[in-house]
């Protein structure tokens, strides 16, 4: 396989760009590789500048649930680019996408537009913070809720692919309203929450985790942080960035019954364009101005192409049937996968929600940050090699999550197992 021109593409990017990439696990570090430079993709097939062809688990990170390319996204995208591309004022399909998106979501009234996942996060905590007039934020060890201050203690994805502790330029007065807690321990979170003394404005969590790679909720520790923020007037937001609309139409709240407070989506809802959301009881978004004091502002917000293929992807994946065919075909490839580690590998577990999953070079279960880093990085980053010559596209990192698109079709899932089968007997 010849990559001399993603070579060439890395080695002159990293003059201009931090470290040659725009996201620091794009760079392939932590899997002891360089990266390819992607420069086309359609339905599941992602194509480097090489003109290698790859069959891809990475989805543009989750939102990519149609595959690349959708016929009635691009086609939405189009018709919105003979109109402008923005507008800084109200706009019409901003309204459809937000009434698609209160629809979907049982938990949500009123929902405001933003960018990216990481503004959504942070205005939701902001949100909760003006609404509760107190200052701390409760979150998870492992939890990844994007990169503002106040999220990056013992935070996942990128941070801890990348061993980094936290990050410099985060000031100690941020932090010190930052308690982060183990993931799945009801114990720790009743004795924590119900300590009168730490001024809890909120707590933040992925329903489902997906940034140590995918860990699931044991049932009674939704039901427990539900219950217990409700009780003590502490607002409860789900950050759905990765599960909304992936695990179900209505996001993991209506896939396990628990309602949160506010809800923060990202660039699913924009069909892959750079767009997030957060949304709630009305009676909490009412805070928000003009409405009312919490300030949250931008000129991007409700972009018009991003709005368009939001509305083209929803309409998509209300069709009937769509989610069931998507976890069959999901669960099938999971049974497969298993089959395999169980055959030839000695330390493996693998978890999965739906249509996103995590192999873990490590021994079962994985239910929470601590034992997710038993996990063998090492041996994680000869499997991400093999497999990417092999013409298969995985997450450069143990501690991300697989995806299955709607158009990933039974050869490509094939051919996956037939690569993965010939990799695990090497290792």
């Amino acid at each position: 396989m010849k990559t001399d021109i993603s070579k060439a593409l890395f080695a002159q990017a990293q003059k201009f760009i931090p470290g040659g990439v725009n996201s620091p696990v794009r760079a392939c570090k932590s899997v002891g590789c360089d990266p390819r430079f992607i420069a086309r993709a359609a339905g599941s097939k992602v194509y480097d500048a090489d003109g290698n062809e790859y069959v891809d688990f990475i989805c543009s990170w989750g939102p990519m649930i149609l595959g690349h390319n959708h016929p009635a996204v691009v086609e939405a995208i189009k018709k919105a680019l003979e109109n402008g591309t923005s507008f800084g004022a109200p706009a019409p399909l901003e309204v459809e996408l937000a009434e698609l998106v209160t629809e979907a979501l049982p938990s949500v009234d009123m929902v405001r537009f933003v960018s990216s996942g990481t503004e959504a996060t942070m205005s939701a905590l902001r949100l909760a913070r003006g609404y509760t007039g107190k200052n701390v934020v409760v979150k998870f060890d492992g939890c990844y809720h994007g990169h503002a201050d106040s999220f990056l203690v013992k935070a996942g994805s990128g941070v801890i692919t990348l061993g980094i502790p936290g990050s410099p330029g985060v000031p100690e007065d941020i932090v010190k309203n930052t308690i982060s807690i183990p993931y799945n321990n009801v114990e720790i979170l009743e004795k924590t929450l119900r300590d009168a003394s730490l001024d809890i404005a909120c707590v933040i969590m992925e329903p489902v985790a997906a940034n140590m790679g995918v860990v699931l909720p044991k049932p009674e520790f939704l039901q427990k942080v539900r219950s217990i923020t409700e009780e003590l007037g502490i607002v409860l937001i789900f950050d759905e960035v990765i599960t909304g609309f992936r695990v179900s139409y209505g996001g993991a709240q209506q896939k396990f019954g628990i309602m949160p407070d506010l809800t923060c989506l990202g660039k699913i809802i924009g069909g892959g364009l750079p767009v997030g959301a957060y949304g709630g009881k009305r009676e909490i978004m009412g805070q928000i101005s003009p409405e009312g004091p919490v300030y949250q502002a931008g000129t991007l917000s409700g972009n018009p192409l991003a709005m368009a293929a939001g509305v083209a992807t929803l309409k998509e994946l209300k069709k009937p049937g769509f989610y069931e065919a998507l976890d069959t075909k999901a669960e099938k490839f999971a049974a497969g996968f298993t089959a395999l580690c169980d055959k030839y590998l000695d330390r493996s577990t693998l978890n999965r929600q739906g249509s996103v999953m995590t192999a873990f070079f490590a021994e079962g279960p994985i239910t929470d940050f601590e034992s997710a880093m038993t996990a063998d990085t090492d041996r994680y980053g000869l499997y991400y090699r093999q497999m990417l010559d092999g013409g298969i596209y995985l997450a450069p990192s143990q501690f991300e999550g697989a995806f299955i698109s709607a158009a990933h079709t039974e050869e490509d899932l094939a051919k996956t197992l037939a690569v993965a089968e010939s990799v695990f007997i090497k290792l």
